[in-house]
């Protein structure tokens, strides 16, 4: 029983020695090599025999390598120039692992070339995916279907490949074999491939031998010319052995890269000559590569730089088939932040493990398309379409490109601010299943409600949709102690603000209104409300709250209101401890939303996962353990000092009374008479510069658009009365729309120094005044009639300053200094009137207003 090989058919000895004979009278075959000016040397005796002998054995029976010359397979470039046909692009991943961020790139790259041809018309253009699944003992159809279904995430639809129909199929490597024995035999036939009984240990040796003598490690060409004899005797023996293919003698290999330009390669020096084809049968990685280029009319390679070696093999073996090369593009690798490849020791690099993540799939694709690509511009944030639009393989560039997980975040919460509550609901309900907030058999209205109530309240923060799972887990539970004891285990701000004895009288009040049945609570009926404004829409920015005039949220600020006016207290001495008291965190959401969404998730029938693990702390079990707390906090922490109430007057803070305040035992007397005497008293002892050097005047917004680069950002041309508008950056655009600020009439700080924000030049600043916790803003408002360039004043003294139209020098405003010690004094009053030092800043038309009531200016 003989072994098996690659050529094993059945013949007789006598038969082969009369066609030797025969073609050693024939003269040597040559050929040309196209690869660059080099051709290929003139066959060796010994191989032209074999070479006849293939041929011979071909007719008569058939192979293990397949069919003869007359077979090989069509290749659709031959005669034409790849450059000038329709784009046809693959991405070949092998499915022995996940797709990670460099896979995915490579198939972006290639997806967005064949969207680009098709964009313009081009609609033969093909973006095709090849499974490179020849490694038999790593390969499996789980990697291949979980590949597949990461591009499908992605959103990379390939136009042929597994799944989907095509002319050039299959396109699984392993459903090809009789094609790559077809392509093999054809070699054979031409002299071009022999083959080679070296044994492993054979080839150690000479490799060993060679690193000793400080060459290069390849094959030393033993079978190259060999006796034909010789191999028929062994061939006939069944001894195994690998066909390698016959790198011309003196080939020089050129390639045009698109990314790296002119590349060059000694090819006998650099690789000799290489396996096709296993003694197992099996063809190699590149043997494979190169016939599919070929026989599926591959115009464009796009892949990463690792495989620019591979180049030279392919390219070799695409030449000696007569099959014009695709031109190639080889990508620079990802890297680490710290300059090594990314590799798993990075943190996420799977595409699934982003899409448990929270990352949006359009985010994804923005971010790995800059992964060596930019547009020519600082533009970082892209949709699909105009990445489409954009990308040109000409503008990669061959630099490494740095994974930088927090721009990738960055990128994605940009694009989840662009979507709809109605596009991002669905991402959402995925996390809340997924982290047991909600669980599956619950009702399906009770699982809208949660989800559109934890959707609208972590829109505006969200980096991916996880946080808004855990958002929600956070907001419906209560982590304050039981015990003062226990108040290491809350934040240091807040062990700050319950030590400052700022909390006690806030939070017993609270207690006390929950007891008399007067705090305010959700409305059972539509417990939605402050999601949704009158229309129906929904509300994502947090310093917005939905319902009307008798609405839970309007019911939650005239309590507050009330309970600062009764404890002297306003601002964060009043919020912070409040909102400490009802959900146990210092800061944080909206509190009526927050408790909307408790209220969801406490109501009969919920469809919160209480069995899954998931804590909730009803409204009324968080005042029973903020009662049992109280309890325990310390008599030296139950009022705040004296000093401490003096320190915070001298930090420019207001009030005025030098009793202790938060205690709902402190005269209201007292507190109208500090009230009364505040103006008097902030005038007389202020010592900062005049209001009066400041340049401020009367503008109106006449162009308004949002900053390329940040989020915040709104750039702004004001007519302040001079020839030429002022180009001002204002941190406006979470609080605004666009057609908020167009043709509006604003206050406008004129002596700033011109400086850049976020790369753009701005020269002022736009006046609004905010609330205490910077959650909401509104800007101040000239009167109707003011006009534009007039100066605005202020009337502490009752008199029109003189030279009001001419400006302060500006270097006494460098950097806002001299404004950052004005500005605490600047305010608004409980009817919206902007003050300084308790009176009105004036035009000649009136005072200056805001529709922010008790408010800081800046």
């Amino acid at each position: 029983m003989r072994r098996g090989s690659v050529l094993d058919p059945p013949y007789l000895l006598v038969l082969v020695v009369i066609l030797s004979i025969n073609m050693l009278a024939r003269s040597a075959v040559a050929f040309t090599f196209q690869m660059t000016t080099s051709k290929f040397a003139t066959l060796p005796r010994s191989r032209q025999l074999l070479s006849s002998y293939s041929r011979l054995m071909s007719t008569a029976s058939s192979t293990s390598i397949g069919s003869s010359m007359t077979d090989l397979p069509n290749f659709p470039l031959v005669g034409k120039n790849p450059d000038e046909e329709p784009p046809r692009v693959r991405f070949a991943p092998s499915p022995t692992g996940s797709l990670h961020v460099g896979g995915a790139r490579t198939a972006l790259y290639n997806w967005l070339i064949a969207q680009g041809a098709r964009v313009e018309g081009d609609n033969d253009a093909s973006f095709i995916v090849r499974v490179e699944d020849t490694d038999v003992a790593r390969s499996t159809k789980e990697s291949e279907a979980s590949v597949l279904q990461d591009l499908e995430w992605l959103g990379l639809k390939w136009d042929e490949g597994p799944l989907t129909n095509g002319d050039f199929g299959p396109y699984r490597q392993s459903e090809r074999a009789d094609l790559y024995k077809s392509v093999a035999r054809t070699l054979l036939d031409s002299g071009k491939a022999y083959p080679c009984f070296s044994t492993n240990e054979e080839l150690e040796a000479v490799k060993e031998a060679q690193m000793a003598a400080g060459e290069s490690p390849r094959y030393d060409g033993k079978w190259r010319d060999a006796d034909p004899e010789l191999v028929q005797q062994k061939i006939d023996a069944g001894d195994p052995y690998t066909v390698r293919f016959a790198v011309p003698k003196g080939a020089r290999v050129v390639i045009d890269d698109v990314v790296r330009g002119t590349i060059a390669w000694d090819a006998e020096a650099t690789v000799g000559d290489f396996i096709l084809l296993r003694s197992s049968g099996v063809p190699v990685y590149n043997f494979c590569v190169a016939v599919d280029d070929a026989t599926m009319g591959i115009t464009m390679v796009v892949r990463a730089e690792e495989h620019l070696t591979n180049t030279l093999r392919q390219g070799l073996i695409l030449d000696a088939l007569g099959a014009p090369r695709p031109r190639y593009a080889h990508c620079s690798l990802i890297l680490g932040e710290d300059q090594q490849k990314l590799s798993k020791r990075h943190g996420a690099t799977s595409c699934n493990q982003f899409k448990e993540d929270g990352f949006l799939p359009d985010a994804m694709i923005n971010y790995l398309s800059l992964l060596g690509w930019n547009d020519g511009t600082d533009r970082e944030i892209f949709t699909r379409d105009e990445l489409v639009d954009s990308f040109d393989m000409s503008r990669v560039n061959p630099s490494g490109a740095i994974f930088d997980m927090q721009k990738l975040k960055w990128i994605n919460s940009n694009h989840l601010k662009m979507m709809s509550i109605d596009d991002v609901k669905p991402l959402v309900l995925e996390q809340l299943l997924k982290a047991n907030v909600l669980k599956a058999s619950g009702s399906e209205d009770s699982k809208e409600r949660i989800t559109v109530a934890a959707t609208c309240l972590a829109k505006q923060m969200m980096v991916t949709t996880v946080d808004a799972a855990t958002n929600a887990k956070a907001v419906l539970a209560y982590p304050l102690p039981q015990s003062f004891s226990d108040l290491s285990s809350v934040e240091p701000d807040e062990q700050k603000l319950i030590k400052s004895g700022a909390f006690y009288n806030v939070a017993k009040a609270i207690v006390h209104a929950y007891d008399a049945g007067v705090l305010p609570r959700p409305n059972e009926v539509n417990v939605m409300e402050p999601f949704e404004e009158l229309n129906g829409n929904l509300i994502v920015e947090d310093n917005s709250v939905g319902g009307g005039t008798y609405a839970y949220p309007a019911a939650w600020k005239t309590f507050m209101k009330t309970l600062g006016k009764e404890m002297n207290l306003k601002g964060k001495e009043l919020f912070h401890p409040a909102r400490l008291a009802m959900t146990g965190v210092m800061s944080g959401q909206d509190v009526t939303k927050q408790m909307a969404l408790l209220q969801l998730a406490s109501e009969f029938g919920s469809a919160a996962d209480l069995e899954g693990g998931l804590e909730v702390v009803p409204l009324e079990v968080r005042m029973e353990i903020l009662r049992g707390f109280l309890e325990t906090i310390p008599e030296e922490f139950r009022q705040v000092k004296v000093e401490e109430v003096k320190e915070t007057e001298a930090k420019g803070g207001k009030g005025g009374s030098k009793e202790p305040r938060g205690s709902k035992e402190a005269s209201s007397s007292q507190g109208s008479d500090a009230a009364a005497d505040s103006s008097s008293d902030l005038i007389g002892s202020y010592e900062g510069p005049a209001f009066n050097s400041m340049d401020v005047r009367v503008g109106r917004i006449t162009k308004v658009w949002k900053h390329e680069e940040s989020d915040k950002l709104f750039c702004e041309e004001v007519d302040v009365g001079e020839d030429e508008p002022r180009q001002i950056a204002s941190g406006l655009q979470p609080f605004f729309e666009l057609e908020d600020l167009q043709d509006r009439k604003v206050l406008v700080l004129c002596n700033l120094k011109a400086r850049k924000l976020a790369g753009f030049p701005s020269h002022g600043m736009v006046l609004c005044a905010g609330n205490e916790e910077h959650t909401a803003v509104k800007f101040c408002d000239a009167p109707v009639d003011a006009k534009i360039g007039e100066r605005i004043w202020w009337g502490g003294d009752g008199v029109l300053p003189e030279n009001m139209d001419e400006p302060a020098a500006e270097n006494k405003f460098a950097k806002k200094k001299m404004f950052e010690k004005i500005a605490p004094y600047l305010r608004t009053n409980e009817f919206g009137v902007c003050e300084f030092l308790g009176k009105p800043i004036m035009t000649s038309s009136g005072p200056c207003t805001s529709a922010m009531a008790d408010g800081g200016i800046s």
